[in-house]
């Protein structure tokens, strides 16, 4: 192992793509309850883009713990290469992955090495490779946490109650909207691995994606709005948030329920007129599921769809990428 320095992708001010930097900075040690883990392949997520932009403060926390240069990051895969003195979990020479110290801005994932809380990491499924399990840490257990197990007993900040999942099973019908990206295609799995339809909402490129995953009927919302062809759903999952989130609540039926995965505009009297619900989750790390997770990529019933991968070196472009949007599943970066 090197003894002194790594290279890392930093940012030392925020603004745009340009403003991540590719430095020379000293190789972390592990911390009580860490183990320190030679990077080979890092997921890039949303919360990366909006450190970048400038965003500091988690929702939910009262003020920023983000000092610049600060190395963004939370999914990574790799090789356990030095372990705390307290930690037995995980050994030398394990291949993990995990979504690191989340809800944070501290996963400091860009990076040729990172200290990582032991309890966030799960062994790699060996039936896939590094850039694959990068793509799944924050996406799958965002879709798990929403739709199989919460696994926490933390409210969102965005809502005073627990969050709930539906029971999902054959007689039950799911509406993803914004089903073609990173969170959206591992719930379409984990909801077809319940036994549910899946009816998904995404542009016309991804339809044959989306069938090769198993969807049951396709809408293409440039074409068609989804509420006007889709009636008595049990739940929708929007991935996809905004000011349009709302109108997904006339496919559903009365006792129906929505999951925002991002903050939407709801009426409260809408809701309650249609007898309908709407409860969202904010994912944490829980190295618990993703182990869970990792048996179902294992046995190949979810698979991770990779859009693209970028050298660490090269992450301006692979945020450039994600600016574009329209994205098949995971952006990763690799790491030599």
């Amino acid at each position: 192992m090197p003894t002194h320095t790594m290279r890392a992708v930093r940012l030392h001010e925020h603004g745009g793509p340009e403003v991540l930097r590719y430095d020379e900075v000293p190789i972390p040690e592990p911390e009580p309850g860490e183990v320190l883990v030679r990077v080979h392949a890092v997921g890039v997520n949303p919360p990366d883009r909006y450190l970048r932009d400038g965003l500091t403060r988690m929702p939910g926390e009262t003020e920023s713990t983000v000092g610049l240069p600060v190395i963004p990051g939370t999914d990574v895969s790799g090789v356990v290469e030095a372990v705390a003195a307290d930690v037995d979990s995980l050994a030398v020479g394990d291949e993990v992955f995990g979504l690191l110290r989340f809800p944070s801005f501290d996963g400091r994932a860009y990076a040729e090495y990172v200290a990582a809380p032991a309890s966030d990491l799960a062994r790699k499924p060996a039936g896939i490779d590094h850039v694959h399990a990068a793509g799944a840490p924050m996406a799958g257990l965002t879709a798990w946490q929403f739709l199989i197990e919460v696994g926490h007993d933390r409210p969102s900040p965005f809502q005073a109650a627990m969050h709930r999942p539906t029971a999902l099973g054959a007689d039950t019908t799911v509406l993803i909207n914004g089903a073609a990206g990173g969170v959206g295609h591992f719930a379409l799995q984990l909801a077809k691995w319940k036994g549910a339809r899946v009816v998904a909402v995404a542009s016309g490129e991804h339809e044959s994606f989306l069938g090769e995953l198993g969807v049951d009927q396709f809408i293409d919302y440039t074409k068609s709005r989804p509420e006007e062809l889709v009636h008595d759903v049990d739940l929708v999952l929007d991935t996809v948030g905004g000011p349009h989130s709302s109108r997904l609540l006339r496919t559903l039926k009365r006792g129906g329920a929505q999951f925002p995965v991002l903050p939407g505009d709801f009426d409260e009297e809408e809701v309650a007129k249609l007898g309908v619900t709407v409860s969202s989750a904010q994912v944490r790390s829980n190295g618990a599921q993703l182990a869970e997770l990792g048996r179902l990529l294992d046995a190949g019933t979810v698979r991770v769809a990779i859009d693209s991968t970028f050298s660490l070196a090269d992450a301006r472009a692979a945020h450039e990428r994600a600016a574009r949007g329209h994205i098949q599943g995971k952006i990763v970066l690799t790491v030599a």
